[in-house]
């Protein structure tokens, strides 16, 4: 007996996925999905049961919207200078999950060079970086770009990083105990998007 429905190509991968399913497929927290999905940026469907499922098109749609290649409907720019590659793309990554455009720098030569091409609206600033400290690269940036907003950041910082940071004109500050999270809502409350 034969459909008349036309069957579509089978494939290894399901076609809808659970939450937890979804947010692997995302490469996110659980937690970061269901938020995201009450928000109504990821469309998500119930089962009688009450369960969360997500159509893969659905995913795929906002990663195309929200991804690194989504310049033209990006928001704020956010520069994050660190020596640290896998900081670097967890920040970015979240960030332009969130709705921001992010550029990234792997030191301070690198991030002055940055600057150069586009201003951004906020820097994220690594304290310990090799040959060029976050310190004497704030001052660069306030010498050469004014009033950009810099957060400062580390885990290996003492108290008085806090009170320094303030004093040498940073516009945030996140220590030890260092969670690249509180890092994330930190940008998020100076530069909404």
């Amino acid at each position: 007996m034969a459909s008349d429905r036309p069957r579509l190509p089978t494939t290894n991968e399901p076609d809808w996925l659970t939450l937890g399913q979804a947010a692997k497929y995302l490469g996110v927290a659980q937690s970061t999905i269901r938020k995201w999905s009450d928000q109504g940026r990821v469309p998500a469907f119930y089962t009688p049961g009450g369960h969360r499922r997500y159509r893969r098109a659905d995913l795929d749609k906002f990663l195309e919207s929200s991804g690194p290649n989504a310049r033209d409907h990006a928001g704020p720019t956010v520069l994050v200078i660190d020596d640290d590659a896998r900081l670097r793309e967890y920040v970015r990554a979240n960030l332009e999950l969130e709705g921001y455009t992010v550029l990234e720098a792997g030191g301070a030569d690198e991030g002055m060079q940055v600057l150069e091409g586009e201003e951004p609206q906020l820097i994220l600033l690594d304290v310990m970086m090799p040959r060029v400290d976050g310190w004497e690269m704030l001052q660069r940036i306030q010498e050469r770009h004014g009033s950009i907003p810099v957060i400062m950041f580390s885990g290996k910082v003492d108290e008085r990083s806090a009170k320094e940071a303030a004093e040498r004109g940073a516009s945030g500050f996140v220590g030890k105990p260092f969670d690249p999270q509180q890092l994330i809502e930190r940008a998020k409350q100076i530069l909404p998007v």
